[in-house]
């Protein structure tokens, strides 16, 4: 069975690594090419590859200001991914309430010895 594109949807644009990283950079602002080459150490054609597939499928922008081109992030894009996750809140929540317990009583134990 064929791959998908990753240019297909959110999801398959983040399961690359780097484009997770370069999205996480972009979190914290607009940054030009530059910027990204330097803060994830790889070759300006590779950041440049990477930001294509995440602008076609919207989840950066780019804008020009003179010569430089800024990307910034549109997390609207990532929606389907956090609404999908969500569904898996509830589980890690029980299972974190679960092991709040479980410290609790080895607190209580260590202090009555």
């Amino acid at each position: 069975m064929a791959r998908a594109a990753t240019t297909a949807d959110a999801f398959n644009a983040v399961a690359e690594p780097r484009r997770r990283d370069i999205l996480r950079v972009l979190a914290g602002g607009e940054r030009p090419v530059a910027e990204l080459v330097t803060a994830l150490g790889v070759a300006q054609p590779q950041v440049s590859k990477h930001l294509r597939v995440l602008r076609e499928v919207g989840a950066v922008e780019v804008r020009e200001s003179g010569r430089q081109r800024l990307y910034r992030l549109n997390a609207l894009a990532l929606k389907p991914i956090f609404d999908w996750v969500k569904d898996y809140e509830r589980f890690w929540s029980e299972r974190f309430d679960c092991l709040d317990e479980v410290l609790e009583e080895l607190k209580k134990e260590e202090n009555e010895s």
